[in-house]
């Protein structure tokens, strides 16, 4: 089992563009269900800007290929 804190130390890399999108900042969850829904990731330029707004992205749990020991692969 995945902890929050595991998931957010794991680098988000795009399957299709090889491109390092940055970290877990957040997730959705499905109250009925209780299964994530999306993974928020904040954007790797705005990581550590104290004053910038934080450029967010959302992808859906179903986009998720892997799930490994230091990156999370996404499609």
């Amino acid at each position: 089992m995945e902890t929050l804190t595991n998931l957010q130390a794991k680098e988000i890399v795009s399957v299709n563009t090889g491109a390092r999108m940055g970290y877990i900042i957040d997730l959705e969850i499905d109250v009925d269900s209780g299964l994530i829904t999306d993974i928020i990731i904040g954007s790797r330029s705005s990581l550590g800007h104290l004053f910038n707004k934080r450029e967010e992205i959302i992808i859906p749990w179903s986009n998720i290929i892997t799930l490994g020991n230091d990156v999370i692969l996404v499609e």
